[in-house]
């Protein structure tokens, strides 16, 4: 039975996951190497244990979040669906259930922003978790003046609680407004929020964003 420990000592999906971080690197993105898919396979594993999925799913959902980026070392367009294609190749070589691939595949191919939809509860916490990671260690170039790395190098912490008896999934950030304004974070990520309510809802939840301590999202439940 695939592990998570199993996807790591993989020295292919190793080698793949650099290239993709390489690859958009250059391109001038943020960091999606080792941290970033060590953090979304952290929290899409957190937020399905908290909800009280099974163990299996569990695991398979933080393979998955270690595995969502890989694409990327093609294109960024539809690396969701180029992702999902490697993926399904390389775990039928090594004899994953058929069953099982498919839950990770699809959710690969549904978690990139342009045409990503929380279709299962994998899908929507590696929306959640992945959408969240914006942090100012992931910027490449600290003097940059892209605004993407400005809004990053202004986020000095943000993590994700799952509240299973509130059922609320939040997203709480601490920003530093004199890098870059709480506005330039909207301006990129409000469609990125607005997948994560969504997705927040397909878990049976309320999805609530909190910058600063300040609810700016959470009141609008897709579910009334």
């Amino acid at each position: 039975m695939l592990t998570l420990k199993d996807v790591k000592e993989n020295k292919d999906f190793k080698h793949m996951i650099k290239q993709a971080n390489s690859y958009l690197s250059e391109k001038g993105y943020t960091e999606h190497g080792f941290r970033h898919v060590n953090y979304v396979s952290k929290y899409t594993e957190f937020i399905l244990r908290e909800l009280d999925y099974d163990d299996r799913l569990v695991e398979l959902g933080a393979i998955t979040g270690y595995l969502h980026d890989i694409g990327n070392m093609f294109n960024r367009k539809h690396h969701g669906i180029s992702g999902a294609n490697i993926v399904y190749t390389e775990l039928r070589n090594i004899g994953v259930p058929l069953e099982e691939i498919t839950a990770v595949t699809t959710a690969i191919a549904n978690h990139d922003v342009d045409i990503g939809k929380a279709v299962s509860p994998i899908t929507a916490a590696l929306i959640l978790a992945d959408k969240s990671d914006a942090h100012r260690t992931r910027v490449n170039k600290k003097d940059s003046t892209f605004i993407h790395d400005r809004v990053n190098l202004a986020i000095q912490n943000s993590e994700i609680e799952v509240d299973s008896e509130d059922k609320t999934i939040t997203l709480k950030i601490d920003y530093d407004s004199s890098i870059s304004q709480v506005m330039d974070y909207f301006e990129i990520y409000l469609y990125r929020m607005e997948m994560c309510k969504e997705a927040a809802s397909y878990l049976g939840c309320r999805f609530r964003l909190l910058i600063n301590d300040l609810e700016l999202l959470g009141h609008v439940n897709y579910q009334e």
